[in-house]
């Protein structure tokens, strides 16, 4: 892929710059999308926030993102037992908080209870929701602190690698921090400076206390041109998540920075406004709530284009939920959906659809014809979008495309449901498919296609809470997986999410960088943040 002229100047203008003056030497740089939604660790449902609270929050146990293992943290050993609903921790001691607060284990139990206060509506508490009732909390020690819950939950361990742990007497509880960074400055659409914990408790094998740096400074950029130039320029020291196209570019010029670590976990999906009160015609309704039609529009999109000319090669046809980068939980037995539009316009012609000419009418008449809303700004998803309405029109079906900036599609298919289809990412920060319980539980409200049902509405989503709930309720990993893989399968039949591809986490890295370990888990590039260090001018000699 060659580049633009404008690309191509710059990179010679620019070469391979260091920092720019006045510039800290021990900080390192990368860009987040967007504003984050909050600082409350137990309130986070945005990519901007999940990472400031990956870089700031202490949690009791992490999962390792390359080995996927549980490893202590606040908590050097751990027990669960009561079938799943008890877990008892035995927490390190004299660690403080960064504003110098002791930790305890009335900070744990503090946090337990507020993950799952129902006024606070936390979806981080909604992996450890099984079962109606109260979680109860205990110090059980001076250093040690037990949680119980109301039902099992299944690999409760794993949950916790999400809560981080607040303080319960510090007056800014958001401020006090456990994690190897702080929040020191933050400017609205301009930048989250974060710099080291003093009292971070970590030590490296030598003794030395982590953190290595002494700041990260979160840019705030949309951009991903702009973006990839300013890593070019030296100003940035790595890109998270890098375009397919961009890759290529990098690739071509600067080999041994670009990282393709293999198929990420992200979903790239379709799904279709099945809420019955939305302001949508009835007819349409009819449609977007047939297996037939949701299934026929599957098997129209050619999944290995998406992956050769989107994504240049960087991604792989999904067939569900599941990764084939996560090799504990995929079902060999789902497939993706193959291309066929034969197949495609057979299942519509058994449900009463018609093609007359070029154009497809459902058996009352009406031309089908619908609209697909996705985000503003995503060069991705606007190539997508081009090559669905070419795919969708090979059996006669109009789409019509309308991106929204990201606040108002979200408004749509959550409050106001009014929308027809929607072509969107979702990020997936674990392994575990508990938490995926707020998208395949009927009552969850990212149930995206139909969402917060006070009963399910279809046989097939009722067989989905259950196997849901019996996967969340038992230690039985063989039963987990039996009643998961059941999922995946429910969901290839039954299409109330067209799974398009898995994109390959794509990234980029400065020579400067030290101690990076690339993985296909959130956060790929800044999972052991507290050891990344930086070298300045190594990365010229490396050239």
């Amino acid at each position: 892929m060659g580049m633009t002229p404008l690309f191509c100047g710059l990179l010679l203008a620019a070469g391979f710059a260091a920092r720019l003056p006045g510039e800290a030497v021990n900080e390192l740089r990368f860009s987040i999308r967007s504003d984050p939604k909050t600082f409350n660790p137990l309130l986070v449902a945005d990519d901007a926030s999940e990472t400031v609270r990956y870089l700031t929050g202490g949690v009791l146990i992490r999962v390792n993102r390359r080995t996927h293992e549980l490893q202590p943290e606040l908590a050097k050993s751990w027990k669960v037992s009561e079938g799943g609903r008890r877990i008892d921790f035995q927490l390190r001691e004299n660690i403080v908080f960064s504003d110098g607060t002791p930790f305890s284990c009335e900070d744990v139990a503090y946090t337990v209870r507020q993950l799952l206060n129902p006024a606070l509506h936390s979806s981080t508490g909604d992996s450890f929701r099984t079962s109606q009732g109260s979680v109860e909390t205990a110090c059980t020690g001076p250093a040690s602190v037990m949680a119980r819950f109301p039902g099992p939950v299944a690999s409760l361990d794993y949950q916790f690698d999400q809560v981080a742990i607040l303080s319960s007497r510090s007056p800014k509880k958001e401020a006090a921090v456990l994690g190897p960074f702080v929040i020191s400055q933050y400017r609205p659409g301009t930048s989250v400076l974060l710099t080291r914990n003093p009292h971070y408790w970590k030590k490296d094998e030598r003794g030395k206390q982590l953190p290595y740096l002494d700041s990260i400074r979160l840019d705030i950029q949309q951009n991903r041109e702009t973006e990839l130039l300013r890593f070019r320029r030296g100003q940035l020291d790595l890109v998270n998540k890098i375009a397919p196209d961009l890759f290529e570019r990098l690739s071509a010029e600067l080999p041994k920075t670009a990282v393709d670590a293999g198929p990420s976990f992200d979903w790239e999906v379709v799904f279709f406004n099945e809420v019955a009160k939305s302001p949508l015609p009835d007819y349409k309704k009819r449609w977007f709530r047939s297996t037939a039609f949701r299934h026929a529009v599957s098997e129209a999109i050619n999944r290995q284009d998406l992956c050769k000319v989107v994504f240049r090669g960087h991604a792989q046809p999904a067939a569900g939920p599941v990764s084939p980068s996560n090799h504990i939980w995929l079902s060999t037995r789902v497939k993706p959906h193959p291309y066929s539009p034969q197949g495609a316009m057979d299942r519509l012609t058994k449900d009463g659809f018609q093609k007359k000419g070029d154009a497809l009418f459902d058996s009352a008449g009406n031309r089908v014809e619908f609209s697909m809303i996705t985000n503003a700004g995503n060069n991705l998803h606007e190539r997508m979008m081009a090559m669905i309405q070419q795919d969708l029109a090979r059996i006669g079906i109009r789409l019509n495309v309308l991106t929204l900036d990201f606040p108002s599609l979200i408004e749509r298919i959550s409050q106001t449901y009014n929308y027809e289809s929607c072509l969107m990412a979702f990020t997936n920060i674990e392994l575990d498919p508990m938490g995926q319980m707020n998208i395949w539980m009927s009552s969850g409200e990212n149930h995206q296609w139909n969402p917060t049902q006070k009963t399910p509405e279809t046989p097939w989503e009722s067989e989905m809470d259950t196997l849901m709930k019996e996967q969340a309720s038992t230690l039985d990993s063989k039963k987990r997986k039996a009643a998961f893989d059941r999922v995946q399968e429910i969901i290839s039949e039954q299409a109330p999410m067209v799974f398009l591809v898995f994109a390959n986490a794509l990234s980029a890295v400065s020579l400067d960088v030290r101690n990076i370990e690339p993985a296909v888990l959130r956060p790929q590039l800044y999972w052991n943040a507290d050891r990344l260090f930086l070298t300045p001018g190594q990365k010229i000699a490396a050239r």
